[in-house]
């Protein structure tokens, strides 16, 4: 199960710990988030055997951080549906 924790919140900056989950699922967030304009993202985890990494998302130009990690989440999902998709289609 994934926890997620608010670290910090402002105008710009969006930092949250996430427990439960590494690589896999904050690589997809950062690479997505840093193809947005006016949004910067990193992650990192603190240590692999405890389950626990940050995430950091810092925006310009009014850009809403939280806005901007909705937008990401929304067109992952439509990626990920275009991929079951297209794995039922050669099934």
């Amino acid at each position: 199960m994934v926890e997620v924790e608010v670290v910090k919140y402002t105008s710009n900056v969006l930092e949250v710990r996430v427990r439960g989950e590494g690589h896999t699922l904050l690589n997809l967030f950062v690479d997505e988030l840093n193809s947005m304009k006016g949004v910067t993202a990193a992650y990192r985890v603190e240590h692999p055997l405890l389950g626990v990494a940050s995430l950091l998302v810092r925006t310009e130009n009014g850009v809403d951080p939280l806005e901007a990690l909705r937008e990401a989440e929304g067109r992952i999902r439509e990626k990920l549906e275009d991929f079951k998709k297209q794995v039922r289609e050669q099934l």
